[in-house]
């Protein structure tokens, strides 16, 4: 059936939070120079995505958080809504389009039109709390991805599986007490945000890894945490918070995968979605602030998607 690709890069590229910023415009390029290289970039369906509609962010967010975001914006510059992120004027609509692709990834996917998608989007999500921006996210749209899931594709079981070297705090904050969902997070700690590593058994499964950690430690863990929750919740949809900062390029962080470690993990989500959700997986960029890493590592995940899509 295929892989869907969304990304709309004018609108994404439009919004640019500043000079030396490491989530910069030129991530998307990255990932399509990777393409190129691993020779999938034409056996992709690329589509474009709807701005998500108002109603579908505030399944997940706060209604006053939204609307105040929205009456905030600026016209002309940046203001800063913590250190290290910044409102534009293209911050929102980027924002709305990143949100409206994973839906339109999910809406595709459980029509059958796909086997499984890949968005190419930012800004970011995981980090955006119920009513709180930060770490470079405004809207969580992998929450939104799965919310709309739940509400209009009628699932009973979705999980999210966050790859990103920082914690998805945002999807926890939003999904905390959510039994439909399951979360699995890896990442490095301490490392921003600070999480605590609590898990939740059978609804949050929290991996701290410590810095330095390389890839065979990595799959251990995955192996361990992630595959046997998989098992008893036998998803009916699976979301990826694909975040690319735990390779050992990435400025932001200091474990030490590769980009084959990515292959690895995708093919070990791929089985579980085969098992349980006849092969149904989103994937929504997350970090990822190394370029040349980035590229190489998001290719190789996409052109496993594109594989297994058969």
């Amino acid at each position: 059936m295929g892989t869907a690709y969304f990304s709309r890069h004018d609108l994404c590229r439009a919004h640019d939070m500043g000079r030396g910023h490491p989530e910069a415009p030129g991530r998307l390029q990255a990932i399509e120079q990777g393409l190129g290289v691993v020779g999938v970039a034409g056996a992709l369906d690329r589509r474009a995505a709807p701005d998500a509609p108002l109603d579908a962010i505030k399944r997940v967010h706060d209604a006053f958080y939204v609307d105040q975001l929205s009456a905030i914006a600026p016209t002309t510059g940046r203001l800063p809504l913590d250190g290290d992120t910044l409102l534009t004027p293209h911050t929102l609509p980027a924002a709305r389009h990143a949100a409206g692709a994973g839906m339109a990834a999910v809406d595709a996917v459980l029509a059958g039109e796909v086997a499984n998608a890949f968005c190419a989007v930012r800004p970011p999500g995981h980090h955006a709390e119920y009513a709180r921006a930060m770490g470079f996210c405004f809207f969580n749209n992998a929450a939104i991805a799965a919310a709309h899931a739940l509400a209009a594709g009628g699932l009973d079981r979705v999980a999210i599986l966050d790859f990103d070297v920082h914690h998805g705090n945002g999807t926890e904050d939003v999904f905390r007490h959510e039994p439909r969902v399951l979360f699995c997070s890896t990442y490095q700690n301490p490392l921003f945000p600070f999480t605590s590593d609590e898990s939740v058994p059978g609804r949050l499964i929290k991996t701290p890894l410590r810095a330095g950690t390389g890839g065979a430690v990595f799959k251990r863990a995955v192996e361990r945490d992630w595959l046997p929750a998989l098992d008893e919740h036998e998803p009916e949809l699976i979301l990826i918070s694909a975040g690319f900062d735990a390779h050992r390029a990435d400025p932001l962080a200091d474990l030490q995968l590769e980009a084959e470690d990515f292959e690895w993990l995708t093919e070990r989500i791929a089985d579980a979605a085969d098992r349980y959700c006849d092969g149904r997986i989103v994937s929504l960029l997350e970090g990822g602030y190394a370029l040349d890493a980035l590229a190489a590592s998001a290719a190789i995940h996409i052109k496993t998607l594109v594989a297994r899509s058969g």
